[in-house]
Order: C-alpha cells, then sequence, then structure tokens
C-alpha cells in the first residue's frame, strides 16, 4: 500500500514540477539569481483559516517536528525537492527572506525528497545563512495537501492558513513582504 501511495505521489510531484530534461539545466537553474516574481492572481486563499496540518517532519538531527512547534509567530512553508529546478532556483530567494525576516517569521523548508540522504549535501553546497533542512520521510505533506512541487503555504502566529502559493517566487522582493505581511 505504501508503495502505490509513494508511486502515485511520485507521479503527482514530477508532472507538477517543472523539471529541467538534466543535471545540467538543473545546475544552470540553480545558479539563477532571481526567481519568478509574486503573482497575487496564483495565490489560493481556499483554505484560510484552516488549521496546519499536524504532520511530522525531520529536522537536521532527527528529532520530530510538527508545524505545530513553530506556533506564536508566522510560518512560511515551503514543500519543494532537489530534484525539482523550480524548488531549487527560489531556495535561495528563501534564505534572503529570511535572513531579512529575522525572528518575525520562521521560514521552514520541507524536502519531499524520494532519497532524503540527498538533502543534508544540497543545503552544505549552498550554505544558506538561515535555511535549515527539514525532511518529510513519508511525503505526507505533497500527499495530504494535495500540491505540486513547489508549494509555498503562509500560517498565521495561530497556525492558520492565510494563504498557498505554487510555483518558483522571488521570495527576497517587495511583492513578497506585501503578502507575507498578512499574516501579522
Amino acid at each position: 500500500m505504501r508503495s502505490t501511495i509513494a508511486l502515485l505521489l511520485l507521479a503527482g510531484l514530477i508532472g507538477g514540477c517543472d523539471r529541467q530534461s538534466g543535471p545540467q539545466q538543473q545546475a544552470e537553474a540553480a545558479n539563477v539569481a532571481a526567481a519568478a516574481p509574486v503573482a497575487t492572481d496564483k495565490l489560493d486563499r481556499s483554505h484560510k483559516g484552516e488549521a496546519a496540518p499536524a504532520i511530522a517532519f525531520t529536522d537536521a538531527k532527527g528529532a520530530q517536528k510538527t508545524l505545530a512547534d513553530f506556533r506564536g509567530k508566522p510560518v512560511l512553508l515551503n514543500l519543494w525537492a532537489t530534484w525539482c529546478a523550480p524548488c531549487v532556483k527560489e531556495m535561495p530567494t528563501l534564505d534572503a527572506l529570511a535572513a531579512r525576516e529575522g525572528e518575525r517569521l520562521q521560514v521552514v523548508t520541507v524536502s519531499q525528497d524520494f532519497e532524503p540522504a540527498k538533502v543534508a549535501p544540497f543545503f552544505a553546497k549552498a550554505k544558506f545563512r538561515k535555511l535549515q533542512p527539514y525532511i518529510d520521510t513519508d511525503l505526507a505533506f505533497g500527499t495530504r495537501l494535495g500540491v505540486n512541487l513547489p508549494a509555498t503555504i503562509l500560517y498565521d502566529s495561530n497556525g492558520r492558513e492565510v494563504w498557498r502559493r505554487q510555483g518558483d517566487t522571488d521570495w527576497a522582493g517587495a511583492a513578497a513582504a506585501t503578502l507575507i505581511a498578512e499574516a501579522r
């Protein structure tokens, strides 16, 4: 049963991610400094007010976490994978956002990788200043939330959804700051 779910999830995630054809193209995408600007018409507000899911994920030390562990400040949850070129492309802007916002916003990047062992080397190579590697070993976020990668969901300080967006985004820009301010 678990393998069937994993195969279905794989098909959905690959189909949703604008994946490049090979490692060279993925590396080139990772080196692009600016991601797509935030388009407000691409925001999904249909889940506004819903509680954050109680899905467990793992931190770099192997400890189990949930989004409830971050309650008390707004959380920007980003679901991504190392094999997803648009995901990789937006990671530097997520790191810049996390650095700019400091303690006012928790940026939580949860990998949906089928090979979790690739996440730590990716983070080591990228040398992010603020982002921490989290892994959803059961790929539960993608399955339960029904999203394609990359997907980003903003939760307010009470753990209630504000909006969600699919696709790569320039999270370091002014348009993103305006949207994130909705969770304050």
